[in-house]
């Protein structure tokens, strides 16, 4: 068990939309203290100004690493150089926070994974919807449903300008459907509690502006072996639509769970990370039918108004990792899952390329 009144002194490696989320967590949080900042552009000057000024900058991560000497790492960069960073934090005896996915292939997830076991430390994944109590709700209500589960889920972002760089970024390693989609096949497998047996994906290159072999719309469906089914689409980029950006619907033979986003899901707000976690409020159907096959049950509507906004989410995610430390909280399930998830966007993305059903 980790000394619990020294903070522990944390590298901050990416400074983009999380890695800042992240960096201002740990700057508020009692137990964290930051070492250093690490990026390759200019946004470590800017975080670091937004933070009161004062860190160590770096641009070379284990220049970085050597110099500070760190407790913990946080990983907030693109997914091609994960597992590269994080296999060698801990080979420096360090604790990792990795923003998903773990890497950008499953056997270097899987190397991660065994570089954290080996080494003796702690791995925690940013999946950041299990911090939030209202998706915590919406999977808890769908163990309400019945078995089989239809669900029905997507995240479309219509970006420019910043955004739009951040996604053709993003596509140099990896395609919509894996990098956003392991958050709700993450979600859908904690739903159904069933073994994923069968993957098949269909994509679009809608732009030359990524690589000839990605794709920058996709959709997979998922087979369990209870029988459920679930879908999960992503697009990103200029072309795409807002009017359906958002989806979130479960439901079974008792009824169904939906989050519904008045404000998230208005125009405007499918590039917005805020909108990306907003929930708002959860209707809750009742399939039940009366003597003269009206609905027994009006339907239930679960206001969730003063939910958390997305920095006291990341917040959340960062006192998660305090307290794996500290109490040495035995992560095997958490990373098995953040793997598992990974395992199966990849074979979505292979459904795609192959035009074939995947069977896992």
């Amino acid at each position: 068990m980790s000394d619990q009144s020294t903070p522990l002194r944390v590298l901050v490696v990416g400074c983009g939309n999380m890695g800042s989320s992240h960096a201002q967590a740990y700057h508020r949080l009692e137990g964290f203290e930051i070492c250093g900042i690490v990026s390759t552009g200019k946004s470590k000057e800017i975080l670091n100004e937004k933070l009161g000024g004062g860190f160590a900058l770096f641009s070379d991560f284990e220049e970085a690493l050597e110099q500070t000497k760190p407790d913990a790492v946080c990983i907030s960069t693109y997914p091609d150089t994960h597992e590269a960073f994080a296999v060698k934090s801990f080979e420096a005896g360090c604790h990792v926070f990795i923003e998903k996915p773990v890497a950008d292939s499953v056997a270097g997830a899987e190397r991660v994974v065994e570089a954290a076991v080996k080494a003796g430390k702690k791995l925690v994944v940013g999946y950041i919807l299990r911090h939030h109590p209202s998706w915590e709700k919406f999977v808890g209500l769908s163990h309400e449903l019945g078995k089989p589960l239809v669900m029905r889920m997507n995240l479309n972002q219509q970006s420019e300008t910043s955004m739009w760089t951040l996604h053709r970024n993003l596509m140099k390693s990896l395609s919509p459907i894996v990098d956003c989609g392991v958050h709700y096949i993450d979600v859908m497998c904690q739903m159904t509690r069933s073994k994923p047996v069968q993957v098949y994906a269909i994509g679009a290159r809608l732009t030359d502006e990524i690589p000839v072999d990605n794709y920058n719309y996709g959709q997979l469906q998922i087979r369990f072996a209870d029988g459920s089914v679930g879908w999960y689409e992503a697009g990103w980029g200029p072309m795409v639509s807002e009017t359906a950006f958002f989806v979130k619907d479960v439901f079974g033979p008792k009824g169904s769970v939906s989050i519904v986003a008045k404000e998230a899901g208005g125009a405007g707000k499918s590039s917005s990370i805020e909108a990306h976690t907003k929930t708002e409020s959860i209707r809750f159907h009742h399939s039940e039918l009366d003597a003269s096959e009206r609905f027994a049950k009006p339907d239930e509507w679960i206001n969730l108004e003063d939910e958390p906004d997305h920095q006291e989410l990341c917040n959340r995610e960062q006192r998660y990792f305090l307290k794996a430390i500290r109490e040495d909280i035995d992560l095997t399930d958490h990373m098995q899952d953040a793997v598992n998830s990974l395992r199966i966007a990849f074979a979505c993305d292979e459904s795609v390329r192959t035009g074939q059903v995947v069977i896992l």
